[in-house]
């Protein structure tokens, strides 16, 4: 919602500002100057960066125009599921195997859809317990591996933000480029024999295209870049987290002080405090409990007062 807000914003006040000026949209509405320049953009993107980088920036762009998931909510998915992952590799790296191996097909994982629909977080996070479940590794060595993996991650998903950033600060050349173009046809209009008034009309078209080229430098490339960086921020932030706990795991802390360090790292506008994760802890395992008792109570019937139930 609020990126559509920021776009009225822009849109309301430019030309609405040069509308109660006294000008006409008319005179500004040049779709062969939009053309060559945002051609020239789009052209210039696609020359300039490999296919995945183009595919991931096009995600990224996706992302940040949706409207964006609950913060508070996927940091309590977050921080349960490897509460739950822990506990599990507690009886045994090998009982991860039924839940990294297939994560989309776990009961345990199917109980956070917001992790599931997040695919580089959720790989990393199986990735990594494999890992774990593979051999012994002390915390050092871990720490070691997950931040060569967490700079490369953060190298190829910052890429997208860094090219459409580029191309917003070529806008207005790209716009003098149609502006000069446009100048060139004033001045051939004038050995035509054009009068006055036609030729004024073409050089203010043509200059259309200098104010297009520096409006969509700074009103639009460069607040989506910036949106695109935040969003690639806040992707790295959970993965960060996930890596402070299993490297806290891994060095002997019990889960729930491993959970706390990964708690630690998050963004201080949606952090739950250490009560607020304990609440959510019991009540996983509260809800888990009642779950159990009625299976109990039923397994511990002898087969005779089960058929008679």
């Amino acid at each position: 919602m609020q990126p559509f807000i920021g776009i009225v914003i822009v849109l309301g006040c430019v030309f609405g500002g040069f509308m109660l000026h006294g000008g006409s949209f008319k005179v500004i509405w040049q779709p062969v100057e939009l053309l060559i320049i945002l051609g020239a953009g789009l052209g210039a993107i696609v020359l300039g960066n490999p296919k995945h980088v183009l595919s991931e920036m096009v995600l990224q762009l996706k992302k940040v125009m949706l409207p964006r998931k609950a913060g508070e909510e996927f940091q309590r998915q977050l921080l349960l599921l490897m509460y739950e992952l822990l506990q599990t590799a507690a009886g045994g790296l090998k009982a991860l195997d039924a839940h990294v191996e297939a994560p989309h097909e776990s009961a345990l994982f199917k109980r956070y859809p917001l992790i599931l629909d997040e695919p580089k977080l959720l790989h990393f996070i199986v990735d990594n317990f494999r890992l774990m479940a593979m051999g012994k590794i002390n915390a050092h060595e871990l720490e070691g591996v997950l931040e060569q993996e967490l700079e490369a991650i953060h190298d190829e998903l910052a890429q997208p933000s860094k090219s459409l950033h580029k191309i917003g600060e070529a806008m207005p050349g790209f716009g003098i480029l149609a502006a000069v173009l446009g100048i060139v046809m004033a001045m051939s209009s004038v050995a035509e024999g054009a009068d006055t008034g036609q030729i004024a009309l073409m050089v203010a078209a043509a200059m259309v295209g200098t104010f297009i080229g520096i409006f969509f430098c700074y009103a639009v490339l460069d607040p989506l870049s910036n949106m695109m960086k935040q969003q690639v921020h806040e992707e790295m932030a959970a993965m960060e987290s996930v890596k402070v706990v299993l490297v806290t795991h891994v060095s002997g802390k019990p889960p729930l002080l491993a959970i706390d360090a990964g708690r630690r790292l998050v963004q201080l506008n949606i952090k739950p405090s250490f009560a607020v994760l304990e609440g959510w802890i019991d009540k996983m395992q509260d809800a888990g409990d009642a779950e159990a008792t009625p299976r109990r109570r039923a397994t511990d019937r002898m087969p005779g007062e089960r058929r008679a139930a």
